[in-house]
């Protein structure tokens, strides 16, 4: 009888529990951080000079990565335009001060940068 009870018991709390695997913080919707391209990203900004000049979620001498997230569309052609900014540089898109070329960065880290960054429109 004891074990029936038991078995009872379980069932109906597993069933309470509604057997749902989706995590209740992110509304079932898969984090950024589970993205392949943001670990590599990220790995490359922080090994580069890049935080001198550009922030997360506030600006600084550069654009936020979050504002510039929200700008461009993640499309091949925008990643492929930002992937070249990076490596050349440029001016006139957020302000008066230029970004300087970093032409040690392959245009595979350059994509991978900016695949990262655009990760982060939405950021707070």
């Amino acid at each position: 009888m004891k074990k029936n009870i038991l078995i009872l018991s379980l069932s109906v709390f597993c069933f309470a529990c509604g057997g749902s695997s989706s995590d209740s913080n992110t509304g079932g919707k898969a984090s950024i951080t589970d993205n392949p391209d943001f670990e590599k990203g990220l790995n490359l900004i922080v090994k580069s000079d890049c935080l001198g000049c550009h922030k997360t979620n506030e600006v600084s001498v550069g654009p936020a990565y979050n504002l510039i997230g929200k700008k461009y569309e993640n499309t091949e052609a925008n990643i492929n335009t930002l992937a070249e900014k990076v490596q050349k540089g440029g001016s006139g898109n957020w302000g008066t001060v230029p970004m300087a070329a970093h032409t040690g960065i392959s245009k595979e880290d350059a994509v991978a940068m900016v695949k990262y960054i655009l990760l982060l429109k939405d950021e707070k």
